[in-house]
């Protein structure tokens, strides 16, 4: 497995990857809606050019949105990957911190950022209603039964 900057792949291959994950690349949460196809990202790909896990982010001065961290396959590292890049990245271009969004019901996130020092440091109440309005396709509730309702935001300092 390699990891790789996504602009270095194909664009229709990253956008199918996001359809094929999330009926779509757009991503609608409260800091904005954005084409994850489009953004600045890596990509764990394996010897036959299979995307196997990708992460996007955009930097805005000393901050780092992660925006999407997707994996194939589950506990082989290639999340861990693919978020210690972004974040060496985000650092090498001046970053001291590194934020993200994942709503409540996504517990297998929340257990995954907390082990590797992210901190929840807002709750969003309501808000995937609110994002409903854009992407009807958001599930309400989630497959382990938990209603999808709020956004968390979670933090990194890495300096």
């Amino acid at each position: 497995m390699n990891i790789i900057p996504t602009h270095h792949l194909d664009r229709i291959k990253v956008q199918q990857f996001f359809i094929n994950h999330w009926e779509s690349p757009q991503m609608v949460v409260s800091t904005g809606v954005y084409d994850c196809s489009e953004l600045d990202g890596f990509a764990a790909v394996q010897g036959s050019g299979k995307i196997v896990g990708l992460i996007t982010y955009m930097i805005n001065v000393e901050e780092c949105e992660i925006v999407s961290l997707d994996s194939v396959i589950e506990n082989q590292g290639v999340g861990s990957a693919l978020l210690q890049q972004a974040e060496a990245f985000a650092e090498q271009h001046g970053c001291s911190t590194v934020r993200l969004i994942t709503t409540n019901d996504n517990l297998h996130a929340l257990r995954f950022y907390q082990k590797r020092g992210y901190q929840i440091v807002k709750v969003f109440p309501n808000a995937v209603e609110k994002a409903r309005q854009i992407k009807p396709s958001i599930p309400h509730v989630s497959p382990d039964g938990i209603p999808i309702r709020d956004e968390l935001l979670l933090v990194k300092q890495l300096l």
